[in-house]
């Protein structure tokens, strides 16, 4: 979707969706749409309360509160595209903050594009390269996977290993994780010994992945890749183990939350825009507080939910509650409109509502939280 068509179909948000929001100074509502029975969920919706409750301590927007209203998709793209159509024919809201993970923010993607009533859905986590062209009132916060990918290949062959096994999850993000990363470090001089999909549901039922994990270590892996998501993480890593599998696990993004499998996600190597332990000040006093309020320290998606959320106060305070005045607002950040000085970085979008120049680090698993791995 290239800029001109994204302004054209501003200007018929203009036409019906300007005014979403402009009760006579009461709340702006923003929703907040994911799967919250998630790690993942958990930490943005955690980050993104928080968030509400500074900005309305510091006087909300022009003087008026801010309120979140809270859907929860369940990780189903079925009830994503209900969840969306909820918010966009809610008057109230003015834009909504999801969804978390990429198959349910791609399907939820037509009913906040729509031609007459569009909403901006600012995702602080899907990554899938699909997302980019998702639609004229979609933005992102979180790198795409076309980042995470070849940010973990080169660091897996600069720690030595040489032969990856790949398990991915047999949807948009897995897929998206998977081709990205196995065609990266067969670039960087290494070999993939196996490519194998799998539906979250199989993995808990009988052998699970058990058959693609003993031909993986028969073909010689040193290390195992998982696209997929922390749950997934959770039913895959006692099963390698007890095959006798000690070398290292690796993953994107979507395995945030396995540290809190306790010591079978211990040595776990995880790739993220944020770590609590590698911030500059700003990040500092975020870690701080999320510790203090939730008693553990933020992760990646914690910290993109709480960055989403400071994209959206900024657009809300220069341009206004009106739906159009904001999607054409989050247009110009990075270029006509200031960048975003967010705990994960600063964040400027390019004119498909990406953040290119945002930067994939690798932590590790240790005492149950994610830290820098270092180089």
């Amino acid at each position: 979707m290239n800029a001109g068509c994204r302004i054209g179909i501003a200007v018929l948000g203009l036409m019906s969706g300007a005014c979403g929001g402009m009760g006579a100074g009461g709340e702006i509502h923003v929703g907040l749409a994911g799967s919250m029975g998630t790690a993942g969920g958990r930490a943005v919706r955690q980050a993104a309360e928080m968030a509400v409750e500074e900005i309305n301590a510091r006087g909300g927007i022009e003087g008026r509160r801010l309120a979140l209203v809270v859907k929860d998709d369940a990780g189903d793209p079925r009830r994503a595209i209900q969840v969306a159509t909820e918010l966009r024919d809610d008057a109230r809201v003015v834009a909504v903050i999801g969804h978390i993970n990429s198959a349910a923010t791609l399907a939820a993607a037509g009913g906040y594009n729509h031609p007459r009533r569009g909403v901006v859905a600012l995702s602080p986590t899907a990554s899938s390269p699909q997302v980019t062209q998702a639609g004229p009132w979609t933005f992102r916060v979180s790198p795409s996977d076309l980042a995470y990918g070849p940010a973990l290949a080169r660091w897996a062959r600069a720690h030595g290993v040489r032969r990856a096994a790949v398990l991915y999850a047999n949807d948009e993000y897995g897929r998206g994780v998977e081709a990205s990363f196995a065609g990266a470090f067969r670039a960087e001089g290494g070999a993939v010994v196996s490519q194998d999909p799998y539906l979250t549901e199989m993995l808990t039922v009988g052998a699970g992945a058990e058959p693609y994990l003993r031909r993986a270590l028969n073909r010689g892996m040193d290390a195992l890749f998982i696209a997929g998501s922390s749950e997934d993480a959770a039913a895959i890593l006692p099963r390698v183990r007890r095959l006798g599998y000690t070398g290292p696990v690796i993953g994107a993004d979507g395995l945030l939350g396995v540290e809190a499998e306790g010591a079978v996600a211990e040595g776990v190597f995880i790739g993220a825009a944020f770590f609590a332990d590698a911030g500059d000040q700003a990040a500092g006093r975020f870690v701080a507080e999320y510790q203090r309020r939730f008693r553990l320290p933020p992760n990646a998606d914690a910290a993109l939910g709480y960055d989403a959320m400071r994209v959206i106060e900024q657009a809300l305070t220069r341009a206004g509650p009106g739906r159009a005045h904001i999607r054409t607002y989050l247009e110009g950040i990075g270029t006509a409109n200031p960048a975003v000085e967010g705990v994960t970085g600063a964040i400027r979008f390019d004119r498909n509502g990406d953040v290119p120049q945002k930067v994939v680090a690798v932590g590790v698993v240790r005492g149950g939280n994610v830290v820098s791995a270092g180089r």
